[in-house]
């Protein structure tokens, strides 16, 4: 089970490359570190699982998530490359796909982003963050966050299964956001509905969360 990951919001200028190197080496290759570890003495044993936590941002973009969301991608596409030859020996990979959890992890990343400098973007960029994003965060985590136990007994579930999935979203209520991008593959739709609920229809939003 491949669990270690770190995050990052806010706006992309305030946010310095090494310190999205230091994420993306801890969340994508802290990962394939550990596949190339294992995946050997699993392919000559012709059996074995990997499950690997990602990420509802896996699959979709949120805005001011760039660089969390790009290193969730990552973990995406590298094991939707590796699972057909992982197949081939009996090696299956599946990945848990929450949406928000409440922990301490997401605590410290708004925490964070609560107190950070962001005098390096426009003003305007930064009063979206503070003031639409960060509230409509608290919001998100209130109504629709889970409980650590209930992501453990997503990811046992998929331990135990007979023929374990390949992704397996834990929160239903992030399933329509993700199908989306699959309606209409030119990006219009996800684009249009994302930019509206942020922008345009946020009180009704934070209204129907609470």
């Amino acid at each position: 089970v491949s669990n270690a990951g770190v995050g990052m919001a806010g706006p992309l200028e305030c946010q310095s490359l090494a310190a999205m190197q230091s994420l993306m080496d801890t969340n994508f290759f802290g990962l394939v570190r550990l596949v190339k570890e294992v995946l050997p003495d699993m392919k000559r044993r012709r059996g074995g699982h990997i499950v690997v936590i990602s990420s509802i941002m896996g699959l979709q973009g949120i805005v001011f998530n760039d660089i969390y969301a790009a290193s969730k991608f990552a973990v995406e596409g590298f094991c939707e490359s590796l699972v057909v030859q992982a197949l081939r020996f009996n090696v299956a990979i599946s990945l848990v796909e929450p949406g928000p959890v409440t922990t301490e992890f997401e605590a410290k990343v708004y925490e964070e982003a609560e107190r950070a400098d962001y005098s390096r973007t426009d003003p305007e960029t930064a009063d979206i963050f503070t003031n639409l994003y960060l509230r409509n965060s608290k919001d998100v985590f209130a109504s629709l966050g889970q409980t650590p136990e209930d992501i453990a007994e997503h990811t046992l579930r998929v331990i135990e299964a007979a023929r374990p999935p390949f992704r397996h979203q834990t929160n239903a209520a992030y399933t329509p956001m993700a199908a989306l991008k699959h309606a209409d593959p030119s990006g219009t739709l996800m684009t249009d509905a994302f930019y509206k609920l942020v922008f345009k229809y946020d009180a009704v939003l934070r209204l129907s969360l609470r």
